[in-house]
């Protein structure tokens, strides 16, 4: 399959089954602007839920934190963003930061729309140590919306001017930072595989003193294979002190952090893991698509003839519908009201599952197949007399018939299984 014919694939089918539209579509859109609609968000969510799982339920070293996408422009003042977040126009540098203000009439104050999370859980470091006491190493996580007012947004969701991060603040000491920077490089992986992206295109990139941003000493950018070239996923960054004592020069507060044990004063260092919401959404999407034959007989798929079946081969811990139950025809009461049983049965145990009786069963499988589901549940005449169903497989199209008992630890057991 072709790059770009790969890359038109998957914008089609975004539209087509509700995982990405155009923003402000019916006026014309607007640049660099993407509206998740159910699916999309509901794999958004899974992707965002497994990251913060990953690095900050999972550890006992990690605190959270949301902080608000306005902030007293004296910190981007600091953190040298509005004279450093810039990109060239000509003979101009053109600052990034989307501008606003805040109050009324004359006495309203010009701010910015955070161009990263990362600023805010700088300001907040104090109040983190303050409220837990932690002890170093730990870090500070956040996922939220920030803006950029790129100059050409493009290729789809990869460059856009409302995006989402999830980026760690993890906080050492000065003399530990190789030590934890090559921890996370090597736990930076272990995520992009699990949430199903293709490994084999991905790549490490050391990036060179002279293209890294003003705040970094060192920054590897694991890049991806997309259809439009390799470009940056998501990127570790060794911040030093930089951001900590930026902010007590501009705002006079110390931002130290107290050893117990010694009483010694540290500025801590940081080493940095951000992901891009957005670009790990279309990677995934990029790895998942496939076509097949499946449905097709070989003289069919030799002459060409019949359409190949589509599906995304989402991990199934990442999929937006785990499973979807049918009735073998809605049309006979028997077997919708047996069908309804077992899918409000599964639905409670596994919450993403999905009814489904539109169309007839083929239509049903090429469905379920574009939106990912990894289950297909079939209730017909035979349910009626023993109580199995059908499950069908996505990848492989094979079914088997099952207990309608077994069914929610049939389908937990698959999703334990990635």
């Amino acid at each position: 399959m072709a790059r770009d014919d790969l890359m038109e694939k998957v914008v089609s089918l975004c539209k087509r089954r509700g995982f990405v539209y155009q923003g402000s579509e019916i006026y014309g859109g607007l640049a660099g602007m993407w509206d998740y609609a159910h699916y999309g968000l509901a794999l958004k969510n899974n992707i965002k839920q497994l990251w913060w799982h990953t690095f900050v339920d999972s550890r006992d070293d990690m605190y959270g934190i949301d902080t608000a996408v306005i902030m007293n422009p004296k910190a981007w003042e600091s953190s040298g963003h509005i004279s450093s977040f810039a990109d060239p126009l000509g003979d101009k540098m053109f600052n990034t930061m989307f501008k606003t203000s805040v109050g009324a009439g004359e006495e309203a104050m010009t701010a910015y729309l955070r161009p990263e999370t990362a600023g805010g859980i700088f300001v907040n470091f104090k109040n983190v140590v303050d409220s837990f006491h932690p002890v170093l190493p730990f870090g500070i996580a956040q996922i939220g919306k920030v803006f950029r007012n790129e100059i050409a947004p493009r290729d789809f969701i990869f460059r856009v001017r409302e995006l989402e991060q999830m980026e760690v603040e993890y906080f050492v000491r000065p003399s530990e930072w190789e030590r934890y920077f090559e921890e996370w490089r090597k736990k930076v992986p272990g995520y992009l595989a699990a949430v199903g992206i293709d490994m084999d295109k991905v790549h490490e990139l050391d990036v060179p003193d002279a293209e890294r941003a003003h705040y970094s000493k060192r920054t590897i950018d694991f890049e991806f294979d997309f259809p439009f070239g390799t470009k940056e996923l998501c990127g570790l960054a060794y911040r030093t002190s930089f951001d900590l004592s930026a902010h007590e020069r501009g705002s006079g507060v110390e931002l130290r952090y107290v050893d117990q044990e010694t009483g010694e004063k540290i500025v801590p260092h940081v080493i940095e893991p951000s992901f891009g919401v957005d670009r790990t959404v279309l990677a995934v999407l990029l790895s998942a698509y496939a076509e097949d034959d499946l449905g097709r007989s070989s003289a069919e798929a030799s002459e060409g003839k019949g359409e190949k079946r589509i599906l995304l081969k989402f991990n199934p811990s990442i999929a937006p519908v785990k499973a979807a139950v049918f009735p073998l025809l809605k049309n006979k009461p028997e077997l919708v009201t047996k069908a309804r049983e077992i899918y409000s049965n599964l639905k409670s145990q596994i919450p993403n599952t999905m009814w489904d009786d539109n169309g007839n069963i083929g239509k049903r499988y090429r469905r379920q197949d574009e939106i990912g589901t990894p289950w297909c549940i079939t209730v017909d005449f035979e349910t009626l007399e023993n109580n199995t169903v059908t499950v069908r497989d996505r990848d492989s199209g094979g079914q088997k018939r099952v207990e309608a008992e077994e069914l929610v630890l049939i389908l937990q057991h698959g999703l334990a299984g990635y």
